[in-house]
């Protein structure tokens, strides 16, 4: 049996996410890095992208390479699966990316009634389609891995329960539709690919309960209070989900949505 401390070996994983310019990709790019791991980040910022790939490279000593893409756009995802097909290698692809509650979206986080159908459109773009695309493109280059490649859906507690609107009384906050249905179909899709490219790829996701970013503190009290953790979450306490489902401890585990919410809805 392999100790365990080898199986958290990444220096030789090339490792690929989306959505790494923000609060969730930094935090799990950093993380990658500093088990070694070589990565790939994926976002619309080329300047920010560039600048954080330049200082995890300096501070992890790892390869960080960087795309500027829009996930919305079709010629975009092809040019990030023709970078890495060509490169021929690729171990985990980690599928962050999306627009959630607190995009800056016309006709997104609104009264239902006011909700628009390109808000729509556009979620379901990145959250879904972008997702089904990837996967779809990088699985042959996947399934060669030597390591065992892997697929991790970031998706949401939103994609299995419907929202309790007290939490958002007299707050500006709003929770779309399009995002948790978006979800709920992005944890489909995950069990769908786990029984479709197994043996050689394992498919899974993480649904995050919701991360403390200074919300409105009438949200945040109600929220707490709901949760029997009696806190919100933080980017790093995602991050031992997501090791484990991308290092050899999760050799055995596909089609699997791990909440990491607080114990949300229990």
């Amino acid at each position: 049996m392999r100790k365990f401390i080898d199986q958290l070996n990444f220096k030789e994983r090339k490792i690929l996410i989306t959505g790494a310019a923000g609060f969730l990709g930094q935090t799990f790019a950093t993380t990658f890095a500093e088990l070694g791991a070589t990565l790939v980040l994926v976002d619309r910022d080329a300047a920010v992208l560039a600048n954080f790939a330049k200082k995890i490279e300096a501070d992890w000593g790892i390869r960080a390479e960087f795309i500027p893409s829009d996930l919305e756009v079709d010629s975009d995802r092809d040019k990030i699966i023709k970078i890495c097909s060509s490169d021929g290698a690729l171990d985990v692809l980690v599928n962050n990316a999306a627009f959630v509650g607190t995009s800056d979206l016309d006709g997104w986080a609104v009264p239902f009634q006011d909700q628009g159908l390109n808000a729509w459109r556009r979620a379901f773009e990145v959250n879904l389609t972008a997702v089904f695309h990837l996967s779809r493109d990088l699985s042959p280059i996947l399934a060669e891995s030597g390591n065992g490649g892997s697929i991790i859906n970031i998706a949401s507690i939103y994609g299995e329960f419907a929202p309790d609107w007290s939490l958002y009384s007299e707050t500006k906050m709003g929770n779309p539709a399009a995002y948790g249905v978006s979800k709920s179909g992005l944890i489909h899709l995950t069990k769908w690919l786990a029984t479709t490219l197994a043996p050689n790829v394992r498919v899974n996701a993480i649904s995050p309960g919701g991360i403390f970013r200074d919300q409105d503190p009438k949200f945040v009290t109600r929220y707490e209070g709901k949760t029997p953790m009696r806190r919100m979450a933080t980017e790093s306490d995602i991050c031992g989900a997501m090791i484990f489902l991308a290092s050899d401890m999760s050799q055995y585990v596909t089609g699997e949505n791990i909440r990491v919410s607080g114990g949300w809805g229990i």
